[in-house]
């Protein structure tokens, strides 16, 4: 018996890296999992895999930054589970680039994609999350650092996700939903290009991890994610969870 039997949960961005680690988690837990993604053969190979875990499964091809991919992200899931109760905001574009350079496309793409669409998600799941529901966002080390050049845009974007998620946890604790948010550090394909891109500089921000090492996007960061959304951490809400080996200070 896992501690997420008969739960239904909506994971975006699943096809790989962290949300794809999520999703074996809350399948190992016995959560049915719906893998929503751009990509349809990624996430139809991610379900694949989630149901060797033994649960229900759906793939959907989901572009968080388009409200109706959303709308019908969440029409097929009650359509085919009845119910939503945990819903995981993973799905983000990346706006990369010095405060002079980012383009005005690349910043209103990171809040589009970011906290719009998980605002978006978080909305439309509400009515179905009451009494029990749990949401989960994913946050950025990036916003903690003392000098985040390069990842200023993507680091806004990812504290404005973080600022819903207290704000949901208030309007929403008398509704019996729980929302959180991680902060996670990942050996993701994200990671792996970035190392490959500016090896120096992942580097010395794996020499900043005082474990030694990028965690694995399930047993690490999956794992957590399922705490989360079970009933041990029933009285957990409003709060961000670093999943980072120490890397990150959380003032």
């Amino acid at each position: 018996m896992g501690k997420l039997d008969s739960k239904v949960a909506i994971v975006t961005g699943a096809g790989q890296g962290v949300g794809l680690g999520i999703s074996l988690a809350l399948a190992s837990e016995g959560a049915d999992v719906v893998a929503a993604g751009r990509t349809l053969e990624k996430v139809e190979a991610a379900a694949e895999a989630i149901g060797g875990r033994g649960v229900r499964t759906l793939a959907l091809r989901c572009d968080v930054g388009k409200s109706e991919d959303i709308d019908e992200c969440v029409s097929r899931t009650l359509e085919e589970f009845g119910t939503v109760d945990i819903l995981v905001n993973n799905a983000q574009m990346v706006p990369l680039g010095s405060l002079l350079e980012v383009s005005d496309k690349a910043f209103e793409g990171g809040f589009r994609t970011g906290p719009l669409a998980a605002l978006r998600l978080m909305r439309a799941c509400h009515p179905h999350l009451k009494d029990g529901g749990v949401v989960v966002n994913i946050g950025s080390g990036s916003a903690l650092r003392p000098d985040p050049a390069g990842f200023g845009a993507y680091a806004a974007v990812k504290e404005a996700t973080r600022s819903l998620t207290r704000a949901a946890a208030s309007e929403w604790g008398p509704d019996g939903i729980r929302v959180n948010s991680i902060i996670p550090v990942a050996m993701s394909p994200g990671m792996e290009l970035w190392s490959e891109m500016v090896p120096d500089q992942y580097e010395e921000f794996m020499k900043s991890i005082p474990l030694g090492r990028g965690g694995d996007p399930e047993l690490d960061i999956g794992r957590a994610v399922a705490f989360l959304c079970g009933p041990d951490a029933s009285y957990i809400t409003g709060t961000t969870l670093m999943i980072d080996g120490g890397q990150a200070y959380l003032r």
